[in-house]
C-alpha cells in the first residue's frame, strides 16, 4: 500500500506541471508530457514489481522521468511539424499512443493513378526530412492508402508504390532508411465512403506515423 501511494504521488506531482488549458473550452487537459509521466511512472512499477524488486516507488519516479522526457520530446516535435506543415495540406495529429500521424493526401501529393512524387509537394517533404533529422530517435512508418476504383491488386500496388516514394525521398534527404517502415494497404483501410468522389478523395492517401521512443537520448 506504502509502495502504491509513493506512485500516485510521484506521478501526480510530475504531471501536474504538464497539464495545459484547452483555449477553446477552458477546461484543463494532459498535454503529452504529463501523459508521458504517468505511463512511465505505471511502468516503472510494473517493471520493478515483475523483477522482484522492494524498491517500487523509487523505479516509479525514474520510469515517470523518463516518460516526462519522451512526453515532452513529442510534444515539441508535433509543434514543429504543425507550423511546418501549416497550409501545405497536411495534417498534423498527435495520437492517443503518443505518437503523431501526419496524412497527405493524393491530390497534393501525385497525379491521379500515378506513384510519382508532385514537384509542388517536394518542399514539404524537404521540411518534413529536416524535422526528422532533428528529432532522430523516432522510428517513422509510411502507410499507402487507396480508394476502391480498380482492382484490389491493382490498388495495392499503387498504395506501395505511393509510399515508397514518399520514403525514398525522405531517405534521399538524410532520413535513415533503417528508421523507416513502409507498408501498404491498397483499399483495405478506407476512411470515408468510397461511393462519392469526395470520399475517394479522402481514401487516396499516404499516412506517415512518427512513433514514441522508448526513451530519449
Amino acid at each position: 500500500m506504502r509502495n502504491q501511494l509513493m506512485i500516485v504521488a510521484v506521478a501526480s506531482g510530475l504531471a501536474l506541471s504538464g497539464c495545459t488549458t484547452d483555449p477553446n473550452t477552458g477546461q484543463q487537459r494532459l498535454n503529452k508530457t504529463a501523459i508521458g509521466t504517468l505511463a512511465g511512472a505505471a511502468g516503472g512499477a510494473v517493471i520493478s514489481k515483475a523483477t522482484g524488486g522492494d524498491k517500487t516507488g523509487r523505479d516509479a519516479a525514474i520510469g515517470a522521468a523518463l516518460g516526462a522526457g519522451v512526453g515532452y520530446y513529442m510534444e515539441r516535435q508535433a509543434k514543429q511539424l504543425e507550423q511546418q506543415m501549416a497550409g501545405s495540406g497536411v495534417t498534423v495529429t498527435p495520437n492517443a499512443n503518443g505518437n503523431i500521424d501526419l496524412v497527405m493526401p493524393a491530390n497534393i501529393t501525385f497525379s491521379f493513378d500515378d506513384a510519382t512524387l508532385s514537384s509542388g509537394f517536394k518542399p514539404t517533404l524537404d521540411k518534413l526530412a529536416a524535422t526528422m533529422s532533428e528529432y532522430n530517435q523516432n522510428s517513422i512508418t509510411i502507410a499507402g492508402h487507396t480508394d476502391s476504383k480498380g482492382s484490389a491488386s491493382y490498388n495495392q500496388g499503387l498504395s506501395r508504390d505511393r509510399a515508397y516514394a514518399v520514403a525514398n525521398y525522405l531517405s534521399a534527404r538524410g532520413v535513415p532508411s533503417s528508421r523507416i517502415n513502409v507498408v501498404a494497404y491498397g483499399e483495405s483501410r478506407p476512411v470515408a465512403d468510397n461511393n462519392t468522389d469526395y470520399g475517394r478523395q479522402q481514401n487516396r492517401r499516404v499516412e506517415l506515423t512518427i512513433n514514441a521512443p522508448n526513451s530519449v537520448r
